[in-house]
């Protein structure tokens, strides 16, 4: 049974990677390097993060690059939140009587900024923050809190932390709200993948905190009915999101069809929670079967209904967390991005569709 939980802070309960990336790009614009991309930015950071300054700004003394990053980190940090689910699933370990510690590299007055700010530190028992490899100091907080191995899950959204949790034979959950992609998280080989602290709570909810019951197969042992719709505007642009569930791939909005809903109306209902969007002009385009995808997060067996359907005019796309980023394009730049399986399906079809018509 799970008793104890250790946290991460960065992209596990709060969301810094913004803040994080835009301080790392000045300290490389200081040193006179080319700054990075956001995608290029979570493909090459690191931890212990000393290897990522070594390949890049090797010639820059530590204590230098330390000043340079945390002098602007203090002047992005307001950009910093706390993660969805997040204050709930701490209230939960608490209502549980879950013992709940943190191991971070975050610095010491970050912490206490951004702890003051979420009031997250309320539900910490014992803080380890400035750590710099946390592989060294998990056996160190075992031991002086009296934490048993087998009880005790380390959570967090790095292969570090995956690699840390193995170090102190505790069991291991990665999340998806972070720094590292879904393809990086499984490269490490956690216990379990959550998309976020949400879903963990799901899990420990319905096994009674015994993680060693939890399968893929518990969770889900029949075909999911989800919809999904490719939004166009007035202008003939169709809207893509690209999400960390779908190993950072791009795709299109939608999700499941909750009981006693009709298939539009879980449409209407999810493009709205994601986007932000009203549509209209629904159109039923083609179903798809999406059954053990490797581009997905999780094992899964999908029922795909896909449409399109055109957005109200003068809305304003607002994501939810679901979704990094978006765009709209022309339907054959869309093509051109790289999407998961199944959305590039359905734009063929929809390609297809609009060729048949102008005919």
């Amino acid at each position: 049974m799970i008793r104890n939980i250790i946290f991460d802070w960065s992209g596990t309960l709060v969301d810094d990677l913004p803040a994080v990336w835009k301080a790392t790009n000045y300290v490389l614009a200081q040193a006179e390097r080319s700054e990075m991309t956001l995608d290029q930015f979570r493909a090459e950071f690191s931890l212990p993060f000393t290897g990522f300054y070594d390949r890049h700004v090797p010639h820059v003394p530590l204590p230098q690059l330390e000043e340079w990053f945390h002098g602007e980190f203090r002047q992005v940090q307001d950009s910093v939140k706390e993660l969805p689910h997040a204050g709930d699933f701490l209230k939960f370990c608490r209502d549980h009587h879950i013992r709940t510690f943190l191991l971070s590299t975050v610095h010491v007055d970050h912490y206490t900024v951004q702890a003051r700010e979420t009031g997250f530190g309320e539900y910490l028992e014992r803080v380890y923050v400035g750590v710099w490899d946390k592989r060294q100091k998990i056996h160190e907080i075992l031991l002086e809190n009296g934490l048993n191995p087998a009880e005790t899950m380390f959570v967090g959204d790095m292969q570090h932390d995956i690699e840390t949790a193995k170090h102190g034979g505790v069991h291991s959950c990665a999340v998806l709200t972070g720094y590292n992609t879904l393809n990086q998280l499984r490269a490490g080989e956690p216990d379990v993948i959550v998309e976020h602290l949400g879903e963990l709570h799901q899990i420990l909810e319905r096994t009674g905190f015994e993680l060693r019951r939890f399968t893929r197969s518990d969770e889900q042992n029949v075909p999911v009915a989800t919809v999904g719709g490719v939004i166009f505007n007035k202008q003939g642009e169709a809207l893509m999101i690209r999400t960390h569930k779908w190993s950072n791939l791009w795709g299109i909005p939608g999700g499941k069809i909750k009981w006693g809903e009709t298939a539009e109306e879980a449409l209407r209902r999810e493009l709205k929670e994601e986007t932000d969007l009203e549509i209209k002009d629904i159109e039923f385009v083609l179903v798809q079967d999406c059954i053990h995808s490797k581009e997905f997060y999780r094992d899964a067996h999908f029922v795909l209904l896909n449409y399109v359907c055109a957005c109200e005019t003068g809305r304003v796309v607002k994501l939810n967390h679901e979704a990094r980023e978006f765009r709209w394009l022309p339907l054959a730049e869309a093509m051109s991005l790289e999407l998961n399986s199944p959305t590039r399906i359905l734009l063929e079809a929809v390609r297809k569709r609009s060729l048949l018509a102008a005919s």
